[in-house]
C-alpha cells in the first residue's frame, strides 16, 4: 500500500465474518488489524488459524484481542495455541502472546493460558486498553452471555467493532464519527433479532446513518436468505459507503 511518509495506516482484514459457524471452506469471526507492523488480531472463530496463514504465520501475531467466549468467537484459541507450541519446537521464534478477554467467564478466560505459549490478560471494560499502538475502549452488548463492543482506535482512525448485540442506542455516541463499522447483521430486515442478541440489516444502517460513519461493513452473516438483500436493505437507512464482509477483504485507512 502506497502512503505518504507520516501518515497513519490501519489495514483491517476480514479473515472470517460468518455467524454461528464457518461456512463451507470459509471462517466464524476474525479480523486482523495492521499498523506499523503490530498485528492484532480481533477474535478468533473456528477456520480462522487456517485462513489466517494466507496473510501471516501463527508466530507473527503480537496480541489478541476477544470479544466473548461463544465459540464462533474463540474455537480456534486452542489450534493457534498449539501452532505457536509447534512453531517453538521447530526453532521459529516464538514470544509469548498476550490473549486478552473480559473476567465474566472464567472457564472461558482460563483457556487463554497455555504454558509459555499464550497468556490471558484481563481487560476492564470501563477503563481503554492500550495494545501496541492501538487504543480500545469497550461497551457492554445486549447478547446472551457477556459480550464487549470495541471502538479501536489510532492517532487519527477509529474502527468500531459491534461484536454479537441486538440494536441499543448506546451503540449512536459509541461508534459517532468513526471511519468504519463492522456492524452485525444476522438477521434480515423485518426480523426481530433480539431475543438471539443480533441485530438486522435496517438496524445496522441505522446506527451508521445517527452514527454519521463513514463506512458500513456488514458482518457476522446468516446462513440464510439472500445475502445481497442485507446490503440493499441497510442502504435504505445509510446512504454512505456499504461493504459486505467476505473473506480478505482489505479495509485500509
Amino acid at each position: 500500500m502506497n502512503v505518504k511518509e507520516g501518515a497513519v495506516i490501519v489495514n483491517v482484514t476480514v479473515i472470517g465474518c460468518w455467524g454461528g459457524y464457518p461456512k463451507v471452506n470459509e471462517a466464524s469471526s476474525g479480523y486482523l488489524f495492521e499498523e506499523g507492523g503490530f498485528k492484532m488480531l480481533i477474535d478468533c472463530g473456528s477456520g480462522v488459524l487456517s485462513k489466517l496463514q494466507n496473510h501471516i504465520q501463527p508466530e507473527d501475531l503480537d496480541a489478541v484481542l476477544l470479544s466473548h467466549y461463544h465459540p464462533d468467537h474463540v474455537a480456534d484459541i486452542g489450534v493457534l495455541q498449539h501452532a505457536r507450541l509447534i512453531g517453538k519446537y521447530l526453532d521459529k521464534e516464538v514470544s509469548t502472546l498476550p490473549i486478552y478477554g473480559h473476567r465474566e467467564d472464567e472457564q472461558g478466560f482460563a483457556a487463554l493460558t497455555y504454558k509459555d505459549i499464550t497468556e490471558g490478560r484481563a481487560y476492564n471494560p470501563d477503563e481503554k486498553l492500550s495494545v501496541g499502538p492501538f487504543t480500545v475502549e469497550f461497551l457492554r452488548t445486549a447478547h446472551p452471555v457477556p459480550c464487549y463492543a470495541m471502538k479501536i482506535s489510532t492517532r487519527r482512525n477509529s474502527v468500531v467493532y459491534t461484536a454479537d448485540s441486538s440494536y441499543q442506542e448506546s451503540f449512536v455516541s459509541f461508534a459517532k464519527g468513526s471511519s468504519v463499522l463492522l456492524c452485525e447483521s444476522n438477521f434480515y430486515k423485518g426480523m426481530n433479532g433480539a431475543a438471539a442478541g443480533h441485530m438486522t440489516s435496517e438496524e445496522a444502517g441505522k446506527l451508521a446513518r445517527l452514527a454519521e460513519v463513514n463506512t458500513l461493513v456488514l458482518t457476522h452473516l446468516p446462513h440464510y436468505g439472500d445475502l445481497s438483500k442485507l446490503k440493499e436493505e441497510a442502504e435504505e437507512e445509510f446512504y454512505g459507503n456499504v461493504l459486505m464482509a467476505s473473506e480478505n477483504l482489505e479495509i485500509g485507512l
